[in-house]
Protein backbone atom coordinates (compact mmCIF):
# COMPACT_ATOMS: atom_id res chain seq x y z
CA UNK A 1 0.00 0.00 0.00
CA UNK A 2 1.39 3.48 -0.75
CA UNK A 3 0.39 6.77 -0.21
CA UNK A 4 -0.97 9.46 -2.74
CA UNK A 5 -2.53 13.05 -3.04
CA UNK A 6 -5.86 13.24 -5.02
CA UNK A 7 -5.82 16.39 -7.35
CA UNK A 8 -8.69 17.47 -4.48
CA UNK A 9 -5.12 17.45 -2.34
CA UNK A 10 -6.93 14.50 -0.63
CA UNK A 11 -4.20 11.74 0.24
CA UNK A 12 -5.30 8.22 0.17
CA UNK A 13 -3.79 4.49 0.50
CA UNK A 14 -3.86 2.85 -3.26
CA UNK A 15 -2.80 -1.22 -3.49
CA UNK A 16 0.49 -0.96 -5.40
CA UNK A 17 -0.43 -4.53 -6.63
CA UNK A 18 -3.15 -3.55 -8.56
CA UNK A 19 -1.19 -0.98 -10.35
CA UNK A 20 -1.10 -1.60 -14.04
CA UNK A 21 0.27 1.31 -15.73
CA UNK A 22 1.30 5.08 -14.79
CA UNK A 23 1.64 8.15 -17.10
CA UNK A 24 2.50 11.49 -17.32
CA UNK A 25 -0.02 13.39 -19.15
CA UNK A 26 1.67 16.01 -17.53
CA UNK A 27 -0.34 14.91 -14.57
CA UNK A 28 0.40 11.47 -13.29
CA UNK A 29 -2.13 9.39 -14.70
CA UNK A 30 -2.34 5.63 -12.72
CA UNK A 31 -4.75 2.98 -14.23
CA UNK A 32 -5.43 -0.15 -12.26
CA UNK A 33 -5.82 -3.77 -13.32
CA UNK A 34 -9.40 -3.29 -13.25
CA UNK A 35 -9.53 -0.15 -15.56
CA UNK A 36 -10.21 2.37 -12.72
CA UNK A 37 -8.05 5.71 -12.87
CA UNK A 38 -6.27 7.89 -10.77
CA UNK A 39 -4.90 11.28 -11.04
CA UNK A 40 -2.72 12.27 -8.48
CA UNK A 41 -0.24 15.31 -7.58
CA UNK A 42 2.99 13.08 -7.29
CA UNK A 43 5.12 12.65 -9.76
CA UNK A 44 5.53 9.71 -11.57
CA UNK A 45 9.20 9.02 -10.44
CA UNK A 46 7.82 9.50 -6.81
CA UNK A 47 4.64 6.55 -7.67
CA UNK A 48 7.21 3.94 -8.88
CA UNK A 49 9.48 4.85 -5.76
CA UNK A 50 7.20 4.37 -3.60
CA UNK A 51 6.09 1.18 -5.03
CA UNK A 52 9.55 0.10 -4.87
CA UNK A 53 9.95 0.88 -1.55
CA UNK A 54 6.58 -1.39 -0.63
CA UNK A 55 7.98 -4.10 -2.45
CA UNK A 56 11.05 -4.21 -0.19
CA UNK A 57 9.10 -3.86 2.78
CA UNK A 58 7.01 -6.98 1.47
CA UNK A 59 10.59 -8.93 0.54
CA UNK A 60 12.40 -8.42 3.52
CA UNK A 61 9.58 -9.28 6.22
CA UNK A 62 9.73 -5.65 7.35
CA UNK A 63 5.91 -5.26 7.24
Amino acid sequence: MIELTKMTHKKFILNAEHIQEIEEVPETLITLTNGKKYIVLESVEHVVREVIKYKRKIFSGDL
